[in-house]
């Protein structure tokens, strides 16, 4: 016998939604049962972007700086900033120039905050609805480029017929979590609860060690002179 010869393996919330359900110990048997199922995968992927960063959510973007401007929006729907440099000049001239990341406190005591220059520092405030980046010094010039790689929310699950916004990699931490979760909410399931949260966990780790950075790291201690 021969193989399929693809490796397109998908899974729309519905099919998700109906594997967690027999997981959890019973069928998906109603239009609520797939709504609530649809309102823990979203809190559940939140809480997955609470674990730390998830590879496929990484994207790059650019914020134009404007001459006499410090403040700058985010997307709204990022999480935080992995890295980040200024940018100069284009094609064969351009330079990618270090911006540091520096905290409220290190912000607060600049004493010169409106100095206008090329930005070298920046502070984020995470706010409510969307994060803010505060540069320093204030641009003296329109050519500048804040440059970055952020990690953005998972998209939610949507009306039950599109695709997850993940890796295959996570499809069984995702609906592993998923029946551990429903599985909360239903009283007769109660005793299957420590059992599917187990294998939630062991799916989550599987996954999560998968999903990394596969280079070369080295560690150099900082040795302070007294």
């Amino acid at each position: 016998m021969t193989t399929s010869g693809t490796t397109s393996f998908n899974m729309d919330f519905t099919d998700i939604a109906e594997e967690a359900w027999e997981r959890a110990g019973r069928e998906m048997r109603s239009g609520y049962d797939l709504q609530t199922a649809r309102r823990s995968m979203n809190l559940m992927t939140i809480e997955w972007q609470n674990r730390g960063i998830n590879l496929w959510t990484i994207d790059e973007g650019t914020v134009n700086l404007s001459q006499g401007t410090a403040q700058y929006d985010l997307p709204a729907d990022t999480i935080d900033l992995l890295d980040q440099v200024i940018r100069t000049g284009t094609g064969a001239n351009q330079q990618d120039l270090t911006v540091s990341r520096i905290s409220v406190s290190t912000y607060a005591s600049i004493p010169a905050k409106n100095n206008t220059g090329r930005p070298i520092q920046f502070w984020i405030e995470r706010l409510r609805d969307n994060p803010r980046i505060n540069v320093w010094p204030v641009p003296d010039s329109d050519n500048y480029i804040f440059h970055y790689w952020r990690m953005r929310r998972v998209q939610d699950a949507g009306s039950g017929v599109q695709t997850a916004d993940m890796n295959f990699r996570f499809f069984p931490c995702l609906v592993a979590g998923l029946a551990y979760y429903i599985a909360m909410k239903v009283p007769e399931l109660e005793a299957r609860v420590p059992m599917l949260k187990q294998i939630y966990e062991e799916q989550f780790q599987l996954a999560a060690e998968e999903d990394r950075e596969k280079t070369p790291a080295r560690f150099v201690p900082r040795i302070s002179r007294y």
